[in-house]
């Protein structure tokens, strides 16, 4: 049976075995590839805070010199390393906001190397954190009110309010002309196999996520605040990600949330959590949600589970992936259609290599001059419901549109070479 230590700080100060051990071999091999400068300064950084910065800042500009992908694994671990050595000196200030967010830096945008010292820093921090906030509230509570304890929830749309007059507007042409996806309960592993996962064709499941404590934590402005309120992630601002405008931002979770219930609807101020590892990030909200079963199907290895997150009006362009993917809806509603890959020549993706995956239409706007065969495609289309599971099969064309609200979990799956050869 395995059993969980729980990081201990030592003389105040974060412990890092990792570091400690692989120091003096890792900047040999930043030396072997002309990273002179950033090892004078991170030989300095454990007592200098100045050095550390600096080789902090020499890292981040080696992870923007190019291509993401072309970028050295052992750049992603100096970055790592120096967000390390930062954290530490904002922890020895009790600057815990400070620490977290360099800790953050360093999971979003470093290597693997050293991972487990990170998140056992982050672990730390965030107990001193907390231990800060209740402090500073009972203080508060002392002079005003603070929120009387109340409970405030993220969606407070019944189904009666999200009528259909409400958001029909608002979604693309020939909305649910043709046949929608269709929708089961107490699907066994066999069924799925043998109904939809051989034949790839898509099913929501209505019934497998009442177990999830997501499900009702995750409507709890209040329960996201304190799990990860302090948190950095990176968000996407604009439309969506084809348009001009588009970028992307660093920010706390909490700023996310204000940024929420604003409720400024503006494409271009548009603030949306997308196709974020959440999860490995905020083990606490890891916690709230389960695997489903299906993605085992077939011997089946999880390749990626990732966090979708923003207000009403975010859209994800229609787009296929390589895997096959549950997309589970915990908080809100969204629309989606579905093309089969069948049709792709019809739904004119774009010709560069990054963007291959992606069709040039907009179904919000869509230009019939320059897409002529897009008009006489068919699709399935639905509304997934809070609590419901859809499976979308490998390169199967979707586009989705938030009509709330709206939090989502995507669990992309393939077979394992293992299972291919048996």
């Amino acid at each position: 049976m395995s059993t969980t230590t729980t990081p201990v700080a030592v003389g105040d100060q974060l412990p890092s075995p990792t570091l400690d051990a692989e120091f003096s071999t890792l900047l040999q091999n930043i030396s072997s590839h002309g990273g002179y400068a950033y090892v004078s300064m991170a030989t300095l950084a454990a007592g200098d805070f100045r050095a550390a910065e600096a080789a902090r800042d020499m890292a981040w500009e080696q992870l923007h010199s190019g291509p993401w992908n072309s970028v050295l694994p052992v750049w992603r671990d100096a970055y790592s390393m120096s967000c390390f050595h930062v954290a530490k000196h904002h922890y020895t200030k009790n600057e815990f906001k400070d620490a977290l967010k360099v800790l953050d830096l360093g999971l979003i945008m470093g290597g693997l190397l050293f991972r487990q010292d990170l998140e056992a820093a982050v672990d730390l921090v965030t107990v001193k954190l907390r231990v800060v906030t209740v402090t500073d509230t009972d203080t508060d509570r002392g002079a005003t009110a603070v929120d009387g304890g109340e409970r405030r929830v993220l969606v407070g749309l019944s189904d009666n309010e999200m009528g259909k007059g409400q958001f029909v507007l608002n979604l693309p042409k020939r909305s649910f002309c043709f046949k929608r996806v269709v929708k089961r309960a107490n699907v066994s592993m066999e069924a799925f196999l043998n109904d939809y996962f051989l034949s790839a064709s898509p099913v929501i499941f209505t019934d497998c996520m009442n177990h999830w404590p997501a499900i009702t934590k995750w409507n709890d402005f209040n329960y996201l605040t304190n799990a990860a309120g302090n948190r950095t992630v990176p968000v996407e601002v604009g439309k969506n990600y084809l348009c001009p405008e588009w970028k992307q931002e660093l920010i706390t979770f909490s700023d996310f949330l204000k940024r929420i219930q604003s409720n400024d609807s503006s494409p271009g101020s548009t603030t949306y959590l997308a196709q974020h590892p959440l999860f490995e990030q905020i083990t606490e909200l890891r916690n709230d949600i389960s695997i489903p079963d299906y993605c085992f199907t077939g011997g089946g290895e999880i390749r990626s589970l990732n966090a979708w997150f923003g207000p009403a009006g975010t859209v994800t362009p229609l787009h296929h992936d390589p895997h096959h993917n549950i997309l589970a809806q915990v908080v809100g509603k969204k629309y989606i259609r579905l093309y089969p890959a069948s049709l792709s020549e019809e739904l004119y993706p774009y010709s560069e290599t990054m963007l291959c995956n992606s069709s040039q239409v907009d179904l919000d706007n869509i230009d019939e001059a320059r897409f002529p065969k897009f008009q006489d495609s068919e699709f399935l289309d639905c509304i997934l419901e809070e609590g419901e599971m859809l499976y979308i099969p490998p390169k199967w064309w979707h586009y989705v549109k938030s009509l709330t609200v709206s939090l989502s979990v995507s669990f992309w799956w393939g077979i394992s070479e293992t299972s291919a050869e048996s």
